[in-house]
């Protein structure tokens, strides 16, 4: 997951001894606080090199391991894979003008992503009104829970492709379709974090919350709330993740404007610089989506988000 790239190599607490002349400095600041009266002046801290080093340098090995292992495979294909040099100057022309109309089919990538991204929020956005009061719902009342369970079980496991026909069948359009399996999959998350978040309340909060005779209401806005909003994000992040995945699949079968489309459509031109340049793009637009995610989750300081 893209989280733990973000997570394991900041969050990992080096043990970096400290410089020599550190305790020189300290003493040197309190001898001048004696000595004057008043605050010892500002003392620039050395620069950390191999702090800096640690966060810059492992990246820069992995993209070139990866660098190196695509130039390889391009020596060895005897021309039909192209080298990194040539994806490079093909992604600098396509984003010199990435949005561009030239017909319904041939439409720059930044009109493609914006398509995409359109269809996520929607289909998303619905799963997210459905699936968060359900999971409060599921989590809250034993009967729905008991009632739900199979239900979940029986189709989270379900592919997502397998969804779609289904959408065509029922909203007899490629667009509607594609929302549709973008929220049949991104429900399930939402709704099981959730409900795995209020059960996980402590007995002794709704105890004192039926000694108080208060409301349903009341119950859900000041206890059950703040209390499952870590979990809830969670699902959140892990539901947007599943959505970018699935709209790429659901483009190809669909056709019309979108990532998915272009990629499938460059394969059927046999241009694959131009698929390689879409699965980086996919690939940090999604990154976006949940660094983003994140940042927000983090923003509530819950540490079970942070971890």
């Amino acid at each position: 997951m893209v989280s733990a790239v973000f997570h394991s190599p900041r969050d990992a607490s080096v043990a970096v001894p400290l410089p020599a002349n550190a305790t020189v400095v300290k003493s040197a600041a309190r001898v001048a606080v004696a000595t004057t009266g008043g605050p010892a002046p500002s003392v620039r801290k050395p620069l950390d090199l191999r702090r800096f080093w640690m966060r810059v340098l492992p990246p820069l090995v992995g993209f070139g391991v990866l660098v190196l292992i695509w130039e390889l495979i391009a020596l060895r294909s005897a021309g039909t894979f192209p080298p990194p040099w040539e994806t490079w100057l093909q992604a600098v022309k396509i984003f010199s003008d990435p949005f561009y109309r030239n017909g319904p089919n041939d439409q720059g990538v930044g009109w493609n992503v914006l398509s995409s991204l359109g269809r996520v929020a929607l289909g998303f956005g619905l799963a997210a009104v459905v699936g968060i009061p359900a999971g409060f719902a599921i989590g809250r009342f034993e009967f729905l829970a008991r009632m739900f369970n199979p239900l979940i079980s029986l189709l989270r496991p379900v592919s997502p492709l397998a969804w779609l026909p289904i959408g065509l069948l029922v909203f007899k359009g490629a667009n509607p379709a594609a929302i549709w399996t973008i929220f049949i999959c991104s429900i399930w998350p939402m709704v099981i974090n959730t409900a795995v978040g209020v059960q996980r309340v402590p007995q002794d909060y709704m105890n004192v919350a039926k000694v108080l005779n208060l409301s349903e209401w009341k119950i859900v806005t000041k206890i059950l709330f703040p209390a499952v909003l870590p979990y809830m994000l969670t699902g959140v992040r892990l539901a947007v993740g599943t959505a970018w995945l699935v709209i790429v699949a659901a483009e190809m079968l669909t056709g019309g404007v979108g990532i998915g489309f272009w990629v499938w459509d460059e394969w059927n031109n046999l241009n694959v610089k131009n698929i390689i340049i879409a699965i980086f793009v996919i690939g940090i637009v999604g990154m976006l989506l949940e660094y983003a995610l994140i940042k927000i989750a983090t923003a509530f300081t819950f540490e079970e988000v942070k971890s």
